[in-house]
């Protein structure tokens, strides 16, 4: 017969703690389809992350036009006998890029353009397959967990927007009196970039936790600097988007002295353009007056962010908020000693590969204000 225990006697003096319930076989089926998403996901991270970096090449060897159609299925085979490769370069003959800047280009030279332009054009491709197929695989496997079909097939969505934005910018540079793709397009076609790699992200960081973590952590949201994060956001975003303007222009390779602009704060030529609205598109010295401006109040609007995420009560949010601050004062000094060097390509994809870091570490940062994570209290000795 068991003994009977006394009031007051201590439950765990003579007994050893059992061993922690399992999760039930369908918790752990759960788990581990959003795990495998989130490693999808991630993939398709990656190959965005490379196509940004393949795009910055593209638009710095000015290789773009290379190509003067749009296939998006049977351009993905390239020019394989001398007869094809003649037959594109005469097509790039008879646009303006060609004749205004390029005149005299060999087949030879016109082969590293144009393979810069496929190279772009099929990471495109394999983007939308590794998506088609990743859906496909786990929509008929009953894997997406619930409300998550609506985001993967955003993702997808956005992801052909931006095939077909990408065609739309291309054409802009094929219009009689254009070298060079129009710069606000380039605006577009970057900023969709850096918004479908932003959704990865915080995908991403959502399924590397269980649902009810999500929930437990919710309930300790940090509204204020979930609040000032998603500012930061936007203006990383909006200063995303001028960088663009800057680079379509070759805006950077003007103005090459910091902190004045040719030796004045504010250049005279700031809106000397006719319609006024034109300066913002095509102006060197606006597109950059105004990247620099809006670079001074993001840095000091992260700083403000930082000094919040400090204070924080949770580890991993103040060493989120430490990771952005260091990215940034990184990208600051980068962007200036780009400038400085009047944007050979090599900083420039520097510069742009950058920004891609420091957006992914302002989401991260947002993401752990809407849902903190708990420290855990280990007992010593034990493992980290």
């Amino acid at each position: 017969m068991a003994r009977q225990r006394a009031i007051f006697e201590e439950v765990g003096k003579d007994s050893k703690p059992g061993p922690a319930p399992k999760a039930g076989g369908i918790d752990r089926t759960r788990l581990a389809a959003r795990r495998a998403i989130r490693l999808w996901l991630l993939s398709l991270f990656a190959l965005v992350c490379v196509m940004i970096v393949v795009g910055g090449m593209t638009r710095l060897t000015d290789s773009g036009l290379s190509i003067t159609e749009w296939r998006p299925v049977t351009g993905a085979i390239p020019p394989y006998t001398a007869e094809m490769w003649a037959e594109e370069f005469e097509k790039y003959r008879q646009i303006d890029q060609y004749q205004l800047m390029n005149r005299g280009m060999t087949l030879e030279e016109f082969k590293v353009i144009y393979w810069w332009e496929w190279g772009h054009r099929q990471l495109g491709r394999v983007i939308g397959l590794v998506w088609g197929l990743g859906f496909l695989f786990f929509w008929l496997t009953r894997r997406i967990p619930a409300g998550w079909t609506p985001r993967l097939l955003l993702l997808g969505g956005l992801g052909g927007l931006q095939g077909a934005i990408g065609w739309w910018m291309v054409a802009s540079g094929l219009t009689e009196g254009m070298i060079a793709v129009a710069s606000y397009r380039l605006a577009v076609h970057l900023g969709l970039a850096f918004v479908i790699l932003g959704l990865i992200a915080a995908y991403a960081f959502q399924l590397n936790r269980p649902e009810a973590e999500l929930l437990a952590a919710r309930r300790a949201r940090e509204g204020r600097l979930a609040g000032l994060s998603t500012g930061l956001m936007y203006l990383a975003f909006a200063q995303i988007v001028l960088g663009a303007l800057v680079a379509g222009i070759h805006a950077g390779r003007s103005y090459i002295d910091w902190p004045l602009m040719h030796g004045v704060w504010v250049p005279p030529e700031l809106f000397e353009m006719r319609p006024l609205w034109v300066n913002f598109f095509e102006n060197p010295a606006t597109t950059q007056f105004f990247h620099r401006k809006l670079g001074y109040v993001l840095a000091l609007f992260g700083l403000a962010v930082w000094v919040i995420a400090r204070r924080s009560s949770h580890s991993a949010t103040r060493r989120a908020g430490h990771a952005m601050l260091g990215v940034m004062a990184a990208q600051v000094l980068l962007g200036i000693v780009t400038l400085l060097h009047a944007a050979p390509w090599h900083l420039a994809i520097a510069h742009q590969a950058v920004a891609v870091v420091l957006w992914v570490v302002i989401i991260r940062m947002r993401h752990l204000a809407q849902f903190p994570r708990f420290d855990t209290l280990r007992p010593q000795g034990a493992r980290i």
